[in-house]
């Protein structure tokens, strides 16, 4: 077996290499090799220094190994790691009533990711439509919601649905921020209507406070759950705990994992008290689900967020950035639209985004590309403004230098 010295003196090839040999191309894969993080800053294997400003696709939101998260994490590890969930579990009781505290009254399910924390919002949907027959769950195009069964079928995307059908039923896919084309799939079998406040993978698009008011007006009306997918706006990613309270609308469910756990794998999914008791013993369950070890360094997430101000520094910061964007804009042609909320930012190019993201990659900066054209920015809460300024500096070369090749 190697040993830790060994593997320092491997190269990116050789573990390249081995990724070739044992590894499922399931990824478009870097030629990168990380292999040490602090704060807003990453090392590869050779010693190249990166600015990540897409820290684990948005799930080190305090910035990479937060001190207040390895404390909790070494703590707890001297402790106990893992118990069954049909024992009582102190750290997840701590967690669950600090999430409500956070969010707003209800009972939570702990599982290992965004979308299984979905996943349960679904059979949660189903389970208390099924009474009388309502099944049917609206969703968006261009929505992600996970790679599960599931969750994959809920995302309004085709590519992603490519190869995998028949997908599982009961899925419609009204058009995002367009409350008419809701109304229209709405029907006597509609159980929920699923949608993310910001579409992440979707290219960084908010809703609008008099879509999601009128979309609570609409479930009310019709006994539908509203189920809102936090799993990337949570955590105070959008300069709130949570992005549902920058519209003023409570939703019946909620999902969220990603920076609930500081970097360690966690879901959860919040259901109101008004329909708290759909789920009944042996409904459902997860055994790795809240173990003592994660819960107890999302602990810790809440507690550096509260200590540290990150949410007012995520809405200053936010803020800042997206000032540094808009000149941008103003410079490159190219750029057709900044748009987003706190530290969720998305630039939308005319043309192709992969080049500027790779020569990004060269300069010493993580960002990505989604649909395309769409540069996410999501730099942890704790960047700081000079950060933010040499990000800045190497994305301008970035566009400097791609809009001269285009």
């Amino acid at each position: 077996m190697t040993t830790l010295i060994e593997e320092f003196k491997l190269k990116t090839k050789d573990v390249q290499k081995m990724y070739s040999d044992y590894i499922l191309p399931t990824y478009t894969q870097l030629p990168v090799c990380l292999v040490k993080g602090k704060g807003s800053w990453v090392w590869d294997l050779e010693g190249k220094k990166y600015l990540d400003f897409f820290p684990g696709w948005a799930v080190s939101g305090l910035g990479h190994c937060h001190p207040a998260v390895v404390s909790a994490i070494k703590e707890q590890s001297k402790k106990v790691i893992h118990i069954p969930n049909n024992f009582l579990n102190l750290t997840q009781a701590r967690l669950a009533k600090t999430i409500v505290e956070h969010s707003f009254p209800g009972k939570l399910f702990f599982s290992n990711s965004g979308a299984e924390a979905v996943e349960v919002a679904i059979k949660f949907a189903k389970k208390f439509g099924a009474e009388k027959k309502r099944s049917e769950i609206i969703t968006f195009k261009q929505s992600f919601h996970g790679r599960s069964y599931a969750a994959m079928s809920a995302s309004g995307q085709d590519v992603m649905h490519d190869g995998f059908k028949p997908l599982v039923q009961g899925f419609k896919y009204a058009t995002f921020n367009d409350f008419d084309s809701v109304k229209k799939l709405v029907t006597s079998k509609t159980a929920a209507i699923l949608l993310e406040p910001i579409q992440g993978e979707g290219g960084i698009h908010v809703a609008t406070g008099e879509f999601v008011k009128n979309l609570r007006k609409l479930c009310n009306d019709k006994k539908i759950l509203l189920i809102f997918d936090e799993v990337q706006t949570g955590m105070g990613r959008t300069g709130k705990m949570f992005a549902f309270q920058h519209l003023k609308v409570k939703p019946d469910i909620m999902t969220m994992a990603k920076s609930l756990g500081g970097g360690v794998p966690i879901g959860a999914t919040l259901v109101s008290n008004k329909v708290k008791n759909v789920l009944t013993p042996g409904s459902h369950g997860s055994t790795y689900g809240g173990n003592p070890l994660v819960s107890r360094a999302s602990l810790a997430v809440f507690e550096a967020i509260k200590k540290e101000s990150l949410l007012e520094k995520t809405q200053e910061l936010g803020d800042y950035l997206k000032l540094h964007l808009e000149k941008l804009q103003r410079r490159y042609p190219v750029v057709k639209e900044i748009r987003g909320r706190g530290l969720m930012l998305g630039m939308e190019l005319s043309i192709t985004g992969k080049p500027v993201v790779d020569e990004c990659l060269k300069q010493g900066l993580i960002i990505n590309v989604t649909q395309g054209n769409i540069l996410r920015i999501l730099p942890a809460m704790t960047v700081t403004k000079k950060q933010v300024d040499t990000a800045m500096n190497m994305l301008d070369y970035a566009l400097s230098k791609w809009c001269h090749a285009f």
